[in-house]
This record gives structure tokens, sequence and C-alpha cells, in this order.
């Protein structure tokens, strides 16, 4: 684990050269105009994700080849189809039933593909239990396409989690492909970091959101594969909770929750007089004590302690999400 900062390193210039030198054809080809719904004010380029998820790969491939390591050939070809996939959306905007089913062959193919002694809860017959994962897979990939409308939003998320992955993956819990792909992706991130800032200069896209939530659902399968499910669950608590609760709020009311909105958590914070760099601020804080909260679970590894921990988290984001709910206080 000696090269992750150089892989992290490299992952960053590349991912921030292709960010900047395709920023000129983004802004031709791929502009996204604000609307209702949107967080922004002025028209802005998205498809920066081309640059965050080709980073990923190269470095992450080009470092399983170096250490002799091999990445699931399923999980790479999956996560360029449903790259190709938010590409076109943005481009051309896709019906949302063929999104639908085209994000769920990707993910099953990720799934359905692993080997059958990964399990999380072995009582459960092994097509069950699969099948829970793909739709849980599936509905991670698009909570994250869903939660990213916000400047540094997914960099606040992803950061924190792929570093307290790649911390985990030192501690010998993770296995290495992962740890691989989640450095990786860390570094793209910080990369992209500075082109997505208040007032960003571009977008991920479908094309990076839709991937990005593929290869950290990946990650975090591995990591409950690998007996440790309290911290998969707790280190991307706040994603889960802002978008399941939003889903269901929307279900309840009606609405049309496929379609885009702004009633999730962090844009209702922004409408209450939050500042963007504040909510995300707030956001990335939150994710840190998740991934402490993460790491001391896996450290204990005591039953009592990881329900404890499941509490505190529940606290947490609670906290947060009502925080964000009501105006700012003066």
């Amino acid at each position: 684990m000696v090269t992750s900062p150089l892989a992290i390193a490299i992952a960053a210039l590349i991912s921030a050269l292709i960010t900047w030198t395709g920023r000129p054809l983004l802004q031709r080809y791929a502009l996204a105009r604000p609307n209702a719904r949107s967080s922004h004010r002025i028209p802005t380029p998205q498809g920066a994700g081309i640059a965050v998820i080709s980073a990923t790969l190269v470095v992450a491939l080009a470092w399983a080849a170096f250490a002799n390591v091999a990445i699931p050939p399923a999980l790479v070809i999956a996560t360029v189809v449903i790259a190709l996939v938010g590409f076109a959306d943005d481009i051309f905007s896709l019906s949302v039933l063929l999104r639908l089913v085209l994000q769920a062959a990707c993910v099953g193919a990720v799934v359905f593909t692993a080997p059958d002694d990964a399990r999380i809860v072995p009582a459960l017959p092994l097509a069950l239990e699969r099948g829970l994962i793909l739709l849980a897979g599936t509905w991670f990939v698009n909570l994250v396409n869903f939660m990213d409308g916000l400047d540094l939003m997914t960099v606040a998320e992803v950061v924190p989690v792929t570093a307290a992955l790649l911390l985990l993956g030192w501690l010998g819990e993770l296995s290495l492909p992962a740890v691989l792909i989640a450095t990786a992706l860390c570094g793209a991130m910080l990369g992209f970091a500075p082109f997505n800032r208040p007032v960003a200069k571009v977008f991920l896209g479908d094309v990076g959101s839709l991937p990005i939530g593929l290869l950290l659902g990946w990650c975090l399968l591995e990591l409950a594969w690998h007996g440790q499910p309290g911290a998969a669950l707790l280190l991307p608590a706040y994603y889960l909770a802002d978008s399941t609760i939003t889903l269901f709020r929307r279900i309840a009311r009606r609405e049309p929750f496929w379609s885009a909105h702004r009633s999730h958590f962090y844009q209702r914070a922004t409408d209450n007089g939050f500042s963007v760099p504040r909510v995300v601020g707030e956001v990335f804080v939150l994710n840190l004590v998740l991934a402490a909260l993460a790491l001391l679970t896996v450290r204990a590894g005591s039953l009592p302690v990881t329900l404890v921990a499941l509490l505190a988290a529940a606290i947490a984001v609670a906290v947060v999400l009502r925080r964000f709910s009501g105006p700012q206080a003066s």
C-alpha cells in the first residue's frame, strides 16, 4: 500500500488535465442550462465525469497489472457501459425506463458474476440475496446521481468514503481490487474538485455520477462481503438517508418521484438560506464522523460497538437533516 499516495496523485493529475482540456468541448456540446429545479444560475458545461472515470480506471488497472491483481472484468465493462448510458442521457435525455433497465443490467452484471462464496447473510438463498443486492445496487447508483445537485457535493461524499476504504485496506479489512478502485477514485475526485468548487466551472454529469455510484457501491459491497456490513452502511449513511427519505416522501405525496426535483434535504437547505459552502462543509464533516465510526466498528469487532455506532450515526445524520429542513439560524 506504500504506492497509494502516488496512485492518488497520478489519478488527480490525469483527472485535472482531462477536465481542463475537455472543458471547452463540453462548453460547446454538453451545456447544462438552469431551470426551476437547478441549483446553478448560469449555463455550465457538464460531462467532466469522463475525466474522473477515465483517471480512475486507468490508474486502477495499471496499478492492478503492476501488482498482479485482478479487477473483475465485469466491473470494468459495466462501468464503461453505464458511463456511456449517462453520457447519452446528458446529451439526448433518455427515457426513465430505458435508463433504469440499462442501469440494472450493469449492476446485475457485477453482482451475478461475483463468486458464490461472496455472501453477506449466508442463511439466505444465494439467488434471493443477489436479487436484493441488485435492487440495492440499482438504487445506490441512482441516489448518487440524485445527490449530485450541488457544487462539490459529490466530492464531499466520495473523498471521505474512499479515503476510509483505503484505510480499511491498510488494516486488511478490504480486498486489494476494491482498495485500488477506491484509491484511484479518491484521487480522481480530488483532481476534479478545483473545477467544481462554488461557483462550479463544470459538472460531473450523469456520465460521472452513475459510474461513480457503481464503483463506490461495489467497494462498499466488497466491504460487506468481507464481514463488515456495519461499516458498509455507516460510510454512505448521509446519502442513503437523504435520498431514501426524500423518495418515500415523494411517493407518499403521490408526486412523480422519477422526475427531477428540488426536495432533497441538501437542496432545501440552500432554499432555507444556507450557502453552498456551508451545506457542503457540513456534509463533509458529517462524512468524516461517519468514517470514524466505521473504522471504530471494524477495529472493535464487536456487535455492541457496531450497534452503538449505528445509533450514533443515525443521530448525527438526523441532526444534519433537521438543520437543513429549517431556516438557517441567524
